[in-house]
């Protein structure tokens, strides 16, 4: 079977998508696998199959690069909003399905600006945080960022008794000339990526935490990672977070046809 798709990258965190409109695709894990290894496939960080459904302009299915179904995917949101626009499924101002539930976006200039989960019952694991964001996140603060073996460190984390099972994505941040640098080591790729969506959004509250654990109003972050800078907006009541925004770029990159 011959299968078209795109390559997108969100700030270096890449995937596959495929128009399913016709609800044809049907993929098993070991095909998602080889679509998205880099020696013997195309090459992702997951894949994203675009679906009609019934309330909204479509419905994004995202898979990791292990071949699960994966959770929300703030980057793959993004690119997911682009390539739905090119189906011409959706205009400028865009609400779809997701794991976690409805995202409205809007495509800007610079990229999308995508809504996001509200978040609240962050917890601490001793000086760490831990936190839904659409996709569990556990959020670190280092002194060098740049230094840390994060595949190690963030397998350890991710492969501990209390996460083992459900699995987690770790990410390790740091201050870096007045600007949070933040890398990820993310579960379903079991590697670090240039950039996790749900992860800087997830850093953007730790990071909000942090600098004063109750505050009320409205915040903007600008957070770097190895494949870009993205920025989220919140507002916050205390240890509540809602009207959650990513706004960063979706890049395309090429198309194809692959075989399965």
């Amino acid at each position: 079977m011959t299968l078209p798709f795109e390559k997108f990258h969100g700030t270096g965190n890449d995937f596959i998508l495929m128009d399913n409109t016709s609800g044809k695709i049907s993929l098993t894990v070991e095909q998602i696998t080889l679509l998205c290894h880099r020696r013997f496939g195309i090459g992702a960080d997951g894949l994203i199959l675009i679906q009609k459904k019934e309330g909204v302009d479509f419905e994004m299915i995202y898979f990791n690069a292990d071949g699960g179904k994966g959770t929300m995917c703030g980057n793959g949101g993004r690119c997911a909003v682009i390539y739905a626009q090119k189906l011409g499924l959706c205009g400028n101002e865009v609400r779809f399905l997701a794991a976690d539930g409805i995202h409205e976006a809007t495509v800007t200039g610079n990229g999308v600006k995508l809504s996001m989960s509200n978040v609240s019952g962050v917890t601490k694991s001793g000086d760490a945080f831990v936190l839904n964001t659409g996709s569990p996140h556990y959020v670190t603060f280092v002194d060098d960022v740049e230094s840390i073996d994060v595949v190690s460190l963030g397998k350890g984390i991710r492969n501990s008794p209390e996460y083992k099972v459900e699995g987690i994505n770790v990410n390790f941040v740091a201050m870096k000339n007045g600007q949070l640098q933040m890398r990820t080591y993310e579960r379903g790729v079991e590697d670090e990526t240039l950039s996790c969506g749900t992860g800087t959004v997830a850093v953007a509250i730790a990071a909000s935490l942090l600098s004063n654990p109750y505050a009320e109003g409205s915040e903007e972050w600008l957070i770097g990672a190895p494949g870009g800078k993205l920025s989220i907006s919140f507002y916050r009541r205390n240890q509540d977070f809602s009207g959650v925004f990513l706004h960063g770029p979706a890049t395309f990159v090429f198309s194809g046809a692959a075989m399965v």
